[in-house]
């Protein structure tokens, strides 16, 4: 599989929140964060993505956190920015920023709510993928965009030099297993329970949001499965799966992750509307999984 675009970003990606304090960016915070996946082994760090609430950050907000997760990193650990939008300008936009300040990549979410056809979606990713140098990943995550890119646009797509990796977030691992049979893209899971899954099909690792609170543990296993030994990561995958379900299945990410570190220590846990804090009960229902999994 290690000949296939993409695969110098094989292993864990961790998809990061944005640290506010006061309704403001903390930057402050945002270096802990780093600094932490950095000492876990973190192969990448993706800013401004999902988890990032990249929605709600302002343009500046925006260029800011990419510029200084990118700072901050000091070619440490690369990073692939958050650059996406549902609208084609702005993302080049962002994405030519992203390049300027020296990202090793971008990660680009299909575009959301105006819903384009398949050749919208090959336009869209072809612009980026034609005016920016960097290597760009496709992001599927229809559950949040409204639609699916299908497996054919996405092998349309990985024609085009730079594109070179798929973020896959679909659930389905007959689409992943399409992708993998029709590209030569490599394919990273959206999904953290379904990273083992899909890894024993040929995806070569993860954009992970729990890896914002356990990147050791997904580090383990992501190597273990490239390594080939599925035992061992089947027992880590079996290991972290009751956390991921009980965690993330508690509200809309980032929601969960945020609250598990604030009950941590590792961040305020603030958000911004439209997204709000766990209630009590769930914060109680967090606390117990986070107990259980030996982590308070």
């Amino acid at each position: 599989m290690s000949d296939r675009k993409g695969s110098a970003f094989a292993g864990v990606g961790v998809a990061i929140v944005t640290p506010f304090t006061d309704g403001k960016l903390d930057v402050a915070k945002l270096k802990t964060q780093i600094e932490f996946q950095i000492a876990s082994g973190t192969h990448f760090l993706v800013p401004c993505g999902t988890t990032g609430e990249s929605p709600t950050l302002t343009h500046d907000e925006h260029e800011r956190v990419i510029s200084e997760v990118i700072q901050l990193s000091s070619g440490r650990c690369k990073v692939m920015a958050g650059t996406g939008s549902n609208c084609t300008a702005e993302a080049l936009r962002l994405t030519r920023w992203a390049q300027k300040e020296g990202a090793d990549a971008s990660l680009q979410v299909a575009p959301y709510y105006n819903k384009p056809t398949q050749k919208g979606f090959y336009e869209h990713f072809k612009a980026i993928a034609e005016d920016v140098g960097i290597p760009h990943c496709v992001y599927n995550i229809p559950g949040r965009s409204a639609k699916n890119i299908e497996p054919e646009t996405i092998a349309r797509l990985a024609e085009l030099p730079n594109i070179t990796m798929v973020k896959e977030a679909t659930g389905s691992l007959d689409q992943c297993s399409q992708i993998l049979n029709s590209t030569n893209l490599t394919v990273l899971s959206g999904d953290d329970s379904l990273t083992l899954p899909m890894m024993s099909i040929g995806a070569q690792g993860v954009i992970s949001v729990a890896g914002n609170i356990v990147p050791k543990d997904l580090l383990a296993m992501v190597a273990a499965a490239l390594a080939g030994d599925f035992g061992a990561a089947a027992a880590l995958h079996h290991k972290l799966f009751p956390l991921c379900r009980d965690m993330l299945s508690l509200a809309t990410n980032p929601i969960p992750v945020k609250g598990a570190m604030k009950l941590l220590g590792r961040d305020s846990g603030e958000l911004r509307l439209p997204m709000t804090e766990l209630e009590s009960d769930e914060f109680s229902k967090l606390r117990k999984t986070l107990t259980t999994y030996g982590l308070l």
